[in-house]
């Protein structure tokens, strides 16, 4: 089973205090206000927080599935390729580790581990 547009939206808007926002021309998702998924027009990908110093291991151990734009090269974002993707519970893995980097403290200290379940 592929993963689509979506399942990365359900996904998000799951995820506590999330709100979708259009900007760019595209839908991305926002924890308390902090972006933390972009979905570009082209439907095929989403891009989400990675830290700059895993970003390029993350792509070197399995390229097929995540790159960065030259254009996102200076950011903190990866874009990932929604067909590469295992299942739903490897898109909500990704997901909810990106919300994890743009929610507050109060948020993620209250989820905790609840997510992964």
């Amino acid at each position: 089973m592929t993963a689509g547009p979506a399942d990365v939206r359900r996904t998000a808007l799951a995820l506590p205090e999330t709100t979708e926002v259009l900007a760019w021309g595209m839908p991305t998702f926002r924890a308390a206000g902090k972006m933390f998924v972009t979905m570009p027009d082209d439907e095929t990908s989403f891009a989400v927080r990675c830290p700059k110093l895993e970003r390029g291991e993350l792509i070197a151990a399995e390229p097929e599935k995540f790159w960065v734009p030259p254009h996102e090269a200076g950011s903190h974002w990866v874009r990932v390729r929604l067909a590469a993707l295992e299942d739903l519970a490897e898109l909500r893995d990704i997901v909810l580790d990106s919300w994890r980097q743009a929610a507050p403290p109060r948020l993620t200290d209250t989820y905790g581990d609840a997510g992964r379940a």
